[in-house]
């Protein structure tokens, strides 16, 4: 496993007590239900970890930055605060 999965896994998993993957998070932070269930690992991401850490993240997991953009837009409005992948791609 990479320094940056270990980095947001130890982030993520830290802040609610979970075993989460780096393949189950990269699903969740692309997925938009995860929005509407208010996926709380999901939310960690977008809130906890380092914007350069998500960023890293996202490329080194193939995940769509526009998926995940969108779906961190969705977890700021929910939130009330302005997260930073919600202004990104």
């Amino acid at each position: 496993m990479s320094i940056v999965a270990v980095k947001v896994l130890s982030t993520v998993n830290a802040a609610y007590g979970t075993t989460l993957s780096a393949e189950q998070l990269a699903s969740k932070i692309s997925d938009p239900p995860s929005a509407v269930s208010f996926d709380r690992s999901a939310f960690s991401f977008f809130s906890e970890a380092d914007e350069s850490l998500q960023i890293s993240f996202l490329d080194e997991m193939h995940v769509d930055p526009t998926a995940a953009s969108d779906l961190g837009r969705k977890f700021s409005v929910l939130a009330g605060y302005p997260l930073p992948l919600a202004r990104a791609a």
